[in-house]
């Protein structure tokens, strides 16, 4: 059994192979320490109400993208 190249695949790809495969530590790994590595995320300190939303607009503005693309897709399954 030959073993799966884990730092050839994209955050995609390994995502979507720990998911296939979620007794795999190994590939889980791989993905935290590619998440790491990208560091593609925003750091915050830790919220105490909804209106320190407000101070992060970029953060707010990804849940806005979010939340409208459920609602264009739940739009597209009613018609």
């Amino acid at each position: 059994m030959s073993k799966t190249d884990f730092q050839s695949m994209s955050q995609k790809e390994l995502h979507d192979y720990i998911l296939a495969h979620r007794d795999d530590q190994d590939a889980f790994y791989a993905y935290v320490d590619k998440l790491h590595a990208e560091g593609n995320w925003i750091e915050m300190p830790p919220v105490e109400s909804v209106q320190d939303l407000e101070k992060y607009h970029e953060l707010a503005a990804r849940f806005r993208k979010i939340s409208g693309s459920r609602d264009s897709d739940s739009g597209d399954k009613a018609a």
